[in-house]
């Protein structure tokens, strides 16, 4: 089968032929029809998330069919749509697995980090952590809603009932939480970096009631931030922008540095928060939720050979939406 390999070393990813992966008990074989391109893949490949698996295939916005059962797989059959997402399997018995927190399990799986991901033909995963995927959605539609639609559902619950949510960063998480957060009732202000006028646009068709430049002053005050730009100037920023008891949350796995700033900002009962990973019960909710608002998901498609031209856009901020490999019909 055909993949694209990280070696650790470069960040250019190499198309290579590998052995077909075989199912091992509790795993599913699947045929991968498409797979997201993340920010996440992007901190891999660039060093920024240490100490990979390598060689490595990137990729944890996995959609394929299942062909091929490991022993003892009852949950999923033969030739059914399945969602793989970064959460590979945690250990279920720390103590936070045990508090119901696996997202911070201290044994954990990460696809296309720890375990190979869907930068490929085919690809195993654990049944236990893998999705069912609302039908309405595409193969190329549905692979954002594993990282991008997760992370972001998840990073809008840790900003409580605030009803005016600024969004930092408005790439592939933030224009699927923002439908979200319309639906919820909840006014969104999307703040993009300076002249990126095509994700401004994009936000407003998606119902933000304000696009602009994360350099400008937000338009009024704001009861949370919610920040996905890898930017940590941008968490004194969002402070400044919070009236008191508001919450930042930092929604990504990486972030540059974040500068000092005086006390006085974030007194007056504010947070800063961040988001870590996620849970399956998480997964399950945000499906069931996708399946019932008819998310509009933006797309740009690649084939999988150009894994690479994908991750440059993503890097050089050329995207609106969010960057999708097609793997296979």
């Amino acid at each position: 089968m055909q993949a694209m390999v990280f070696d650790g070393h470069s960040p250019v990813l190499q198309l290579r032929d590998l052995p077909e992966p075989r199912p091992q008990p509790g795993q599913v074989l699947i045929d991968v029809r498409a797979c997201g391109v993340c920010r996440t893949d992007l901190h891999v490949v660039d060093g920024e998330l240490t100490h990979p698996k390598t060689p490595l295939v990137p990729g944890h916005e996995v959609v394929g069919v299942v062909a091929g059962l490991g022993d003892g797989v009852t949950q999923f059959a033969l030739g059914e749509r399945v969602g793989v997402p970064w959460l590979a399997h945690s250990c279920g018995h720390c103590p936070f697995c045990t508090r119901g927190k696996e997202n911070l399990c201290d044994a954990p799986g990460f696809t296309g980090y720890t375990i190979d991901g869907g930068y490929a033909q085919r690809t195993v995963a654990d049944s236990r952590y893998c999705f069912r995927l609302p039908a309405r959605y595409s193969d190329v539609e549905a692979a954002p809603l594993l990282c991008a639609g997760l992370i972001g559902y998840r990073t809008l619950a840790m900003a409580g009932d605030a009803a005016r949510i600024g969004i930092y960063g408005f790439g592939a998480a933030a224009h699927i939480v923002a439908q979200v957060a319309r639906h919820q009732g909840r006014d969104v202000y999307a703040f993009t970096r300076a002249g990126d006028t095509a994700a401004q646009a994009l936000a407003r068709r998606l119902g933000a009631c304000w696009a602009g430049s994360s350099e400008q002053a937000a338009p009024k005050p704001l009861d949370a931030a919610l920040i996905f730009a890898p930017v940590g100037a941008l968490v004194p920023a969002a402070l400044r922008a919070v009236v008191k008891g508001g919450t930042v949350v930092c929604g990504g796995i990486h972030m540059s540095d974040i500068p000092s700033f005086p006390y006085e900002m974030l007194w007056g009962e504010r947070r800063i928060v961040s988001v870590a990973n996620l849970t399956r019960e998480d997964g399950r909710a945000f499906m069931q939720l996708a399946d019932s608002i008819a998310l509009d998901i933006a797309t740009t498609v690649y084939p999988l050979a150009e894994a690479n031209l994908a991750l440059a856009d993503l890097r050089e901020g050329r995207l609106a939406g969010a960057a999708v490999l097609a793997v296979s019909p």
